[in-house]
């Protein structure tokens, strides 16, 4: 039986798997209860649940923190089951008056919370909520009319005019917990595949430690070039922070922060408006609840898609026949991450070439991708649809061929992730089909049987998507008029 001065808080975590920097943590600390860390896993609510990928990160990234906790005299409790009731269950068990997580920010899980809140508060436990995973709370940057901005660039000056950094914390040097609480235990979870286990290819080192090792890494060795060389995928020369900031092993903070201190001015710049980019998606996700599953943009839910299944699973196993294509569908599968620049010629090659649903490629990168993000996906994929907000115009096609002279000029690239091409060379590497036949037969290259030829025409296929666009400028027309 505990006394009122021996209730513990009970501390949420979910996308904010870090003890530095942890608002909620801090603030549980500061209240001198005992504190009870808790993990629910919850893939049956309304809750879009994580994908594959996403949960093998997931399997590390709980590993570290609960190794984090037991290093200050704690440790995890995993949980299993609706999110509501195994804290209830909790709180009765603890007797616990106060429940503290960091916010989340997708308008199901926002409303979830805000239901379990209401309720908990009702009976008696005090339930608060901080921001630890953008720079802004989503819905907190207006536009002059006090609506939502739906263009990057202005949101992005205002974000950064208002931006109040948080200063940098560490966390509580020791957490006090309540001992002899059940918890599940994560190997019982399965989250890492087996039979076969498809992820012996993956990358990255996750959880707080890991973040803060590839963010040095990354001021150190990359952003000195970064502006030009994150569009080059034969380059290592991206931040590879996503699925760490997804997860909230590290606070976007503290990556602006490092950036600007390295310097060099224009390239942190440039590296601190991908991080803005990240919060203007959720911005629109708060703003626009609907576009999940709707376009931005009305208008393009007329567009005419293709049911095109083969053209889908060729584009899913990296069998286009055009290597930078197929090059970078076959690194998500591999490693469960994907170049951006690759991203964007991939998500066009979809929606574009073959015409087909861009909620086809969002779902599939959502069960492929680590850093699946429920705002970042959607928005990015709208992007390139030409249907979300600020984005690129649909009649912007990309020739994967060009795509793939200009950032993968020497194949380094392509040689990696398709090995059947890799003795092409460099001037036939983006195009076999093109190549003398003397050419293909010392590379061992046989199009249609070694490597597929091309799915589909580039010209035939850019002249069906801009037909496609037309039927769209009509209806826009329709509901001008």
């Amino acid at each position: 039986m505990t006394t009122p001065t021996d209730k513990p808080v009970i501390l949420w975590f979910r996308q904010d798997l870090r003890l530095g920097d942890n608002p909620a943590l801090n603030r549980a600390a500061d209240t001198g209860a005992p504190i009870v860390p808790v993990y629910v896993l919850d893939q049956g609510s309304r809750v879009r649940p994580p994908g594959a990928a996403s949960l093998w990160w997931l399997d590390k990234s709980l590993r570290a923190l609960d190794a984090d906790l037991r290093e200050r005299g704690s440790r995890l409790i995993l949980r299993r089951g609706d999110s509501e009731a195994e804290l209830r269950r909790l709180i009765e068990e603890t007797g616990a008056d106060k429940l503290y997580m960091n916010r989340l920010w997708e308008p199901d899980a926002a409303a979830r919370d805000a239901d379990l809140a209401h309720a908990l508060k009702a009976e008696g436990v005090e339930v608060k909520g901080w921001n630890a995973s953008h720079l802004c709370p989503p819905g907190s940057v207006k536009n002059g009319s006090g609506g939502p901005y739906k263009v990057f660039t202005p949101f992005s000056k205002a974000l950064l005019d208002q931006a109040e950094p948080p200063p940098h914390t560490l966390g509580p040097r020791a957490i006090e917990s309540p001992k002899g609480l059940r918890s599940d235990d994560l190997d019982d979870w399965g989250l890492h595949p087996t039979r076969p286990d498809w992820s012996t290819g993956f990358e990255g080192a996750p959880g707080e430690a890991g973040a803060t090792e590839a963010l040095s890494r990354f001021v150190r060795d990359a952003l000195s070039d970064y502006a030009d060389g994150r569009d080059r995928p034969g380059d290592p020369l991206t931040s590879g922070l996503s699925p760490h900031l997804h997860f909230g092993e590290i606070s976007p903070w503290r990556a602006v922060a490092a950036a600007r201190r390295a310097g060099p001015a224009a390239q942190a710049a440039k590296f601190v408006s991908e991080l803005v980019w990240r919060d203007f998606s959720a911005h629109l996700l708060h703003a626009f609840p609907q576009i999940p599953d709707k376009a931005f943009r009305p208008e393009y839910d007329a567009m005419p898609w293709r049911d095109d299944p083969q053209g889908l699973e060729a584009w899913k196993r990296g069998l286009t026949g055009y290597p930078f294509v197929d090059a970078g569908m076959r690194e998500l599968w591999a490693t469960g991450r994907m170049h951006n620049r690759v991203r964007m010629v991939v998500a066009s090659f979809l929606i574009k070439h073959l015409l087909i649903d861009w909620r086809e490629g969002e779902k599939w990168f959502w069960d492929c991708l680590v850093d699946a993000d429920l705002a970042s996906n959607v928005q990015n994929w709208q992007w390139v649809a030409g249907s979300g907000a600020d984005a690129s115009p649909y009649f912007r096609i990309f020739n994967p061929v060009m795509q793939g002279r200009k950032f993968d000029a020497e194949g380094r690239y392509v040689r990696r992730w398709i090995p059947e091409l890799a003795t092409l060379p460099d001037r036939w590497i983006h195009a076999p089909w093109e190549a003398p036949p003397d050419v293909l037969r010392d590379a061992g290259v046989r199009p249609g049987s070694t490597y597929p030829r091309p799915i589909v025409d580039h010209d035939a296929a850019r002249k069906r998507a801009l037909d496609a666009l037309k039927s769209i400028d009509r209806v826009r027309g329709d509901r001008e008029d």
